[in-house]
């Protein structure tokens, strides 16, 4: 018997001892007089029991069955034994047709030792920031590694998301590696289809800013204090906010873990074991569903993305750039190789010049001449031969330091060297002899 039966009692027991009138009882219990008159005829009729509830230990009549309570846990068992409740009842509707909610199914899940309830714990404070108010105006753009396919292919495997932060709208691609180059293309996937955001909120890794231990080079274009991402950024007009704590941009923090749960147990189900088709189903199966439960209208209906622009002008930002002198046979240096200018983008006053050179991402070598794009040609310099055959009818004339014609010279057995080396060796009033036998002349 709780606190307020035991407070009921004593005010039925005031009346029937005549201490308090009816009335004044209906008011003390909030009743009518109508209500606390049906109260007490219980009461003189049951006696205290009639302050309990009549259906207190009884079942409810609004309980799940217990067959399909079985079979639930059995199918959680079998083949969601590590889902948590929400998860596991979304499956069981989709897949098996039970609909269980998610705090039924926790119950049972409880009782029968699937699941062990964690005890809620205070969360950090930190300042709360609203959202954006327009889609595209700010995207939360990060990195996490997980063992996205288990067992079943590469151990480790990267997924690069941006969550728009007015409506929650969810981008991301599966990567080998977290470099300039793969955040470049699934930057340039994004462009393609939602337009240019208005900023980017990423976190402080090396892909957007350069640590001590990089250095720099003072052949690259732009501030010492941009990477090749940062630059590429700039050159779009996309504004990039660094976050100095996961905190700070937690949504796309708890983003992943969400999706470190529910992905790699839908990766699973649909038997996905290459990266490819985890990016396929990404692509066919698991972003459209996503972005249709769980993002939410603006508070602004605009659209703040922008036009992605010409093509050429999208792939020259996302690639590799640096500067680069022209050399006097119109060629550039890249990487220990180098690169010929067309004959066509020439013009007076190139060579020795400075140009910008582009490492596009399909692998292309483009140079800006004058503000125009002009596609280098590799110089093959193995297939340049050392020297080359003489030209018939002019002299040959062999490189510095390949010349052949004191290679059988020899002095031994040179009457006029033989004759030096005697003039040499004579004592002065000996006369001097010629190699015929004649004295000299004069």
């Amino acid at each position: 018997m709780g606190q307020r039966e035991r407070d009921r009692l004593r005010v039925l027991h005031e009346v029937e001892g005549g201490h308090i009138s009816q009335r004044e009882a209906a008011l003390q219990l909030g009743l009518s007089e109508r209500g606390f008159r049906k109260v007490l005829r219980r009461y003189r009729s049951q006696g205290d029991r009639a302050v309990v509830h009549g259906l207190r230990g009884r079942k409810s009549n609004r309980r799940v069955a217990e067959r399909m309570a079985a079979r639930a846990v059995s199918l959680a068992r079998k083949h969601y034994g590590d889902f948590g409740p929400t998860l596991a009842s979304e499956y069981l509707k989709q897949r098996h047709g039970i609909a269980l909610s998610r705090e039924t199914l926790r119950q049972l899940l409880t009782a029968a030792g699937l699941w062990e309830p964690q005890p809620r714990k205070t969360a950090s404070v930190h300042v709360w920031r609203p959202r954006r108010s327009c889609r595209g105006e700010m995207l939360q753009w990060d990195t996490s590694v997980h063992a996205w396919l288990e067992d079943r292919g590469p151990a480790k495997m990267y997924l690069i998301a941006g969550i728009d932060d007015a409506t929650n709208t969810l981008f991301a691609r599966f990567v080998p590696c977290d470099s300039t180059e793969e955040h470049m293309r699934a930057l340039w996937a994004y462009l393609e289809r939602y337009g240019r955001p208005q900023a980017l909120y990423t976190d402080r890794a090396s892909v957007f800013q350069p640590t001590l231990a990089q250095g720099w080079k003072e052949e690259e274009p732009g501030p010492k204090t941009e990477t090749q991402m940062g630059r590429a950024l700039r050159e779009l007009g996309i504004e990039w906010i660094a976050a100095y704590s996961p905190q700070a941009k937690g949504r796309v923090e708890r983003c992943f873990g969400t999706l470190q749960d529910r992905l790699v147990k839908a990766l699973r189900l649909a038997g996905v074991r290459t990266m490819e088709e985890a990016n396929s189903y990404l692509e066919a199966e698991f972003l459209p569903d996503w972005n249709r439960r769980f993002t939410k209208e603006p508070a602004n209906d605009t659209d703040a993305h922008r036009p992605i622009g010409v093509q050429a002008e999208l792939a020259g930002a996302l690639a590799h750039v640096e500067n680069r002198q022209v050399g006097n046979d119109y060629t550039v240096a890249w990487r220990g190789r180098k690169w010929q200018i067309p004959k066509g983008a020439i013009s007076p006053g190139l060579r020795g010049s400075t140009v910008r050179v582009e490492e596009r991402l399909d692998g292309t070598m483009v140079a800006r001449v004058n503000g125009a794009p002009a596609q280098l040609e590799y110089c093959d310099q193995s297939k340049i031969p050392l020297w080359t055959e003489p030209m018939a009818g002019k002299r040959h004339v062999p490189p510095p330091g390949q010349s052949r014609w004191m290679d059988r010279f020899s002095v031994k057995g040179n009457p006029a060297w033989n004759a030096y080396r005697q003039r040499q060796a004579a004592p002065l009033s000996a006369p001097l002899r010629s190699p015929s036998g004649l004295p000299p002349r004069g």
